[in-house]
């Protein structure tokens, strides 16, 4: 099998950041040593989020869910494939942006998985958050964006 690397044709405006008035489809994913944290900035940014189309995988969704009361689109752990769940709908354009809350300091069994998650975002110009700080800017972003529509 041969593999093209040639850059997407990201003309979709879901793609954008500056040309949407549609609600954010954001996926939101945290190890286990972050989730506090991830309720913590999603309770910060909770009147946004209810505005948002939200995946997350298994734990995080369930969290987001009850102690929130977000409406959460959930995939399965990350370790049993719901980085890749995310993966899948990132690359056929049902993701606009990534906030994955990421323990770099523990050893992920899944890494592999993480790898092609966050290689997709790349590959697909999709912003992706890795800590809270770069989580507050694009969400502080898509806010901006929204309120200008």
């Amino acid at each position: 099998m041969r593999y093209s690397y040639e850059r997407p044709d990201h003309t979709n405006a879901a793609h954008d950041m500056t040309i949407t008035t549609a609600a954010p489809r954001i996926a939101l994913i945290a190890h286990d040593k972050k989730k506090d944290d991830m309720i913590l900035l999603a309770a910060e940014y909770r009147d946004f989020l209810q505005g948002c189309a939200l995946s997350a995988t298994g734990t995080t969704g369930g969290r987001l869910i009850n102690e929130l009361g977000l409406n959460v689109e959930r995939k399965h752990s990350g370790p049993v494939g719901g980085d890749l769940q995310i993966g899948s709908l990132l690359v056929d354009g049902l993701i606009d942006c990534v906030i994955f809350l990421r323990d770099p300091m523990t050893p992920q069994p899944h890494e592999p998985d993480i790898n092609a998650l966050v290689r997709a975002c790349d590959v697909h110009n999709i912003p992706c958050a890795t800590n809270v700080s770069t989580a507050r800017l694009v969400l502080s972003q898509l806010i901006s964006v929204r309120s200008a529509a």
